[in-house]
C-alpha cells in the first residue's frame, strides 16, 4: 500500500442534508502489485445494503454496464451549491450492474449482495477531473478508458493532491489543454518522461521544471540541469545539508525498474578485472569517401562492387557531403547494397506509392473524426510541440513557416500510421531532423527515418528495455576496460551511467555539432568494426574524462554536472580513434570474457579464457578491426588530431577492391 486515506466519501444521494443516510464513507488506497499499481476505494461500513457494484479491472470496457434508474433520479436539492456538477451526483441516476463476464475483483457477501466499491488498475485510467479550488472540500473523479466515468469520491478528512502526486509516480498527468481542472493520462510514454519521475518529493525544485516540460528540460536544455540540481539535491532545512547520494541513486534506479548494473557480486566478473588488455594502439583516420571513389566502385549497372571494402572506407573516414544522399540509403538498409540503378529507381517510385498513402491516412481524417481518437491527437499535439524546437538554428528549419518543418511533421505523422503501436515518442525529431537534411526530399528521408527506428525502437518502447540492456552492456565493457575508473563511480553512487541515457537514446545527437553527427552517425551505421560500436564510443568519452573525475575527486553532483557540460565540447574525430583503438585491444585480447565477446559479436574461439595459439589465434587475428583494413594511401588523420602525410597501415595486410 503506497496511499491510504480514510474519510473520502461517496454521495449516494442529493437529497437536503448531508447526513449518514446520504454518505456512504470509505477508505481508499493505492496499491502495488506484483505487474499493476490499482486504485482501491471500499465503503466502512459493512451492513449497507445494496447489490450494486462497480468494478474495474484490466479490460474497463468489459466490466462495468451502465442503466439509467428513472426512480432513483432526482432534483438537486436547493442547499446544494449552483456550481455542483452533475456528474458528482452521477450515483444518484445511475445504477451499477456487474456483467456476467466481468474480470473484475468484487467482494461479494454471502447472500450475494456486494457492497459500493471499485477497483481498478492504472492501466485503464484516461483522466482524472478535479473540483474548483473555491469549493468545499476536495473531490475528484476518475474517467476509465472507453470513457467510463466512476463516483466521484469527496475527501472530507484530506487534500487530494497527496492522491495526485502519488499516481504521479506512476502514470504521466498533465493538464488538458480544453479544460484546467481536467488531468490527462498520456497514453504513450516518453524516455525522457522517466526524467519525471528522478525525484518523488515535492522539495525538489527540478522535478516541478520537468514535469512541466520533461522534454525541453532533457532534451532541450539538459545542460542546465545541472544548475536545477544544486538546488534539488539539498534537503528543505535551513542548513542546506545535501541529500544523501545513496538515497539519490535509489531515486533514480526507481525510475528504470530492474535495471540492476552494478555487477560487483555477480559470479565472474571478478575475472574481468584481472585482465589485462596491454596498451591501446594508435589509431588513425583517413579523409572522407570522395565521389570518385564511390563511382570507382560501381560498375555499369550501378552495383556496388565491394560492399565490405566501400565500408571500410566509410568507417575510417566518413563520407563527402555531396556522396551522403545516395550512400545513407545503403548504409540504411533502404537500398540493397546488390540492387543496380534501375532497382533502385523501381524501388523508389513502390515506395514513393506506399509513402503518400499512409499520408493521406491521416490527411484525411476530419477534426470530427480526430476529436473520437485520442492517440491520434496526442500524437499530433507531440510533434507539432517537438517540430517547432528541433534543430531551429540549423538555416534548413530556421524560421517561421520553414518547409523543412513542415516536412519534418508530415514525416512523423506518417511514421505514426506505419507503426501506430509505438506511433510517436518524443526524440524521434531528434533523429529524423538529420536524415531529412541529407535527403532534402520527403520520401527518401521517411524510408531512411524507418531503416533508423528499426534500430532504435527498442529504445523508445514503454519498457525501456533496449536502454536497460545497453546500460548493463556499457557497464560491463567498463568494468573490462578499467575496473578502478568503475570502482570509483561506484563508490560516488555513480555506477549505475545514468548519466549515459541522452547518448544512447538518441546516439548522441546532442553531444556534437550537427555536422559531426552527420560523421558520426555514418561511421556507425557501417556496423564496423564490432558489434554495438556506439557503446566503445560511450567508453572512450569516459575514459578520456576519467583523469579530471578522479583526480579532482568528483562526486556524485559534480560528475553529473560535468558530463552535461561536455555537449559540443567533443572533439568528434579523436573518439573515433580512440573508441576504434579501444575495440583493438579488446579483440586482440586472448582471455576476453564471454559476456564481453557476446556484446561485440566477437567468434567464441578468439573470446575465450582458454584459447590456445594455433587455429584459435589465426581466427582471433581475422576477427580483429585491423585485419579488415585496406591498405590505405590517403592522407590520415592521427588520433592526437594532427594532420599526417601519405602512409599505410603496415600492421595489417592488404586488401584491395575486387
Amino acid at each position: 500500500v503506497v496511499y491510504e486515506q480514510d474519510g473520502v466519501f461517496i454521495h449516494s444521494s442529493c437529497g437536503k442534508n448531508d447526513d449518514q443516510d446520504n454518505l456512504i464513507a470509505g477508505i481508499l488506497r493505492v496499491i502495488e502489485k506484483e505487474n499493476e499499481v490499482v486504485v482501491d476505494w471500499r465503503p466502512l461500513d459493512e451492513t449497507l445494503d445494496t447489490s450494486n457494484i462497480l468494478c474495474a479491472g484490466k479490460d474497463s470496457s468489459s466490466v462495468v454496464e451502465w442503466t439509467q434508474t428513472p426512480k432513483e433520479k432526482c432534483s438537486r436539492g436547493a442547499d446544494r451549491p449552483s456550481s455542483y456538477e452533475a456528474e458528482w451526483d452521477m450515483v444518484t441516476t445511475v445504477s451499477f450492474k456487474k456483467k456476467p463476464h466481468s474480470n473484475g475483483d468484487a467482494t461479494t457477501h454471502a447472500n450475494g449482495e456486494s457492497k459500493w466499491s471499485f477497483l481498478f488498475s492504472l492501466t485503464d485510467l484516461k483522466s482524472i477531473k478535479q473540483n474548483r479550488k473555491d469549493m468545499g472540500w476536495s473531490y475528484l473523479v476518475f474517467c476509465l478508458k472507453d470513457d467510463v466515468k466512476l463516483p466521484a469520491l469527496h475527501f472530507h478528512h484530506g487534500d487530494s493532491r497527496l492522491l495526485i502526486k502519488c499516481l504521479e509516480k506512476h502514470v504521466a498527468l498533465d493538464e488538458s489543454p480544453d479544460h484546467e481542472r481536467v488531468l490527462l493520462v498520456k497514453t504513450q510514454k516518453s524516455l525522457s518522461q522517466s526524467f519525471e519521475n528522478l525525484f518523488d518529493e515535492p522539495s525538489y525544485g527540478l522535478f516541478q521544471k520537468l514535469k512541466k516540460d520533461p522534454y525541453t528540460v532533457t532534451m532541450g536544455r539538459f545542460s542546465k540541469v545541472t544548475h536545477y540540481l544544486f538546488d534539488s539535491f539539498r534537503l528543505s532545512d535551513p542548513s542546506h545539508q545535501r541529500r544523501p547520494p545513496s538515497e539519490m541513486v535509489d531515486l533514480i534506479n526507481d525510475t528504470i525498474p530492474g535495471l540492476k548494473i552494478n555487477q560487483q557480486e555477480e559470479p565472474g566478473f571478478e575475472v574481468i578485472t584481472r585482465i589485462d588488455l596491454g596498451k591501446q594502439p594508435e589509431v588513425s583516420r583517413r579523409e572522407p569517401v570522395s565521389t570518385e571513389e564511390w563511382a570507382k566502385n560501381m560498375d555499369s549497372e550501378g552495383r556496388i562492387l565491394n560492399v565490405d571494402y566501400i565500408k571500410q572506407l566509410i568507417f575510417k573516414g566518413g563520407l563527402c557531403h555531396t556522396l551522403r544522399k545516395e550512400a545513407w540509403k545503403f548504409l540504411l538498409g533502404y537500398f540493397p547494397w546488390n540492387s543496380s540503378k534501375e532497382e533502385r529507381a523501381n524501388l523508389q517510385k513502390r515506395k514513393t506509392d506506399e509513402y503518400f498513402r499512409m499520408k493521406l491516412q491521416w490527411k484525411s481524417v476530419s477534426e470530427e473524426q480526430e476529436k473520437r481518437n485520442s492517440r491520434l491527437r496526442d500524437y499530433r499535439s507531440l510533434i507539432e510541440k517537438d517540430v517547432n524546437r528541433t534543430d531551429r538554428t540549423n538555416k534548413f528549419y530556421e524560421g517561421e513557416d520553414n518547409p523543412g518543418l513542415i516536412l519534418l511533421h508530415d514525416i512523423l505523422m506518417t511514421y505514426c500510421m506505419y507503426d501506430f503501436d509505438l506511433g510517436y515518442v518524443q526524440g524521434m525529431s531528434d533523429l529524423l531532423s538529420p536524415v531529412l537534411y541529407v535527403m532534402e526530399n520527403e520520401v527518401d528521408a521517411f524510408w531512411c527515418f524507418v531503416s533508423y527506428m528499426d534500430q532504435m525502437h527498442q529504445n523508445f518502447e514503454e519498457q525501456m528495455q533496449g536502454m536497460k540492456t545497453q546500460l548493463i552492456q556499457l557497464s560491463t565493457l567498463l568494468r573490462l576496460l578499467d575496473s578502478g575508473f568503475c570502482s570509483y563511480l561506484e563508490s560516488q553512487d555513480s555506477g549505475y551511467l545514468y548519466f549515459c541515457f541522452r547518448w544512447l537514446l538518441i546516439r548522441f545527437k546532442r553531444e556534437f555539432s550537427f555536422q559531426d553527427i552527420l560523421r558520426l552517425w555514418e561511421v556507425m551505421w557501417t556496423e564496423l568494426p564490432c558489434q554495438n560500436f556506439h557503446l566503445l564510443l560511450c567508453c572512450a568519452i569516459l575514459e578520456s574524462e576519467k583523469q579530471q573525475i578522479m583526480d579532482k575527486h568528483y562526486d556524485f553532483n559534480d560528475i553529473l554536472k560535468h558530463i552535461n557540460e561536455l555537449s559540443m565540447k567533443i572533439d568528434v574525430e579523436y573518439i573515433l580513434c580512440k573508441a576504434e583503438a579501444i575495440s583493438i585491444q579488446m579483440m586482440n585480447c586472448k582471455e576476453l570474457p564471454q559476456a564481453v565477446s557476446e556484446i561485440l559479436g566477437i567468434e567464441s574461439s578468439s573470446a575465450t579464457p582458454d584459447s590456445d595459439t594455433g587455429e584459435d589465434e589465426s581466427a582471433a587475428e581475422l576477427s580483429c578491426p585491423t585485419s579488415l583494413y585496406p591498405s590505405i594511401s590517403t592522407p590520415v588523420i592521427a588520433a592526437n588530431g594532427t594532420r599526417n602525410g601519405t602512409q599505410e597501415m603496415s600492421d595489417t595486410q592488404s586488401l584491395t577492391p575486387a
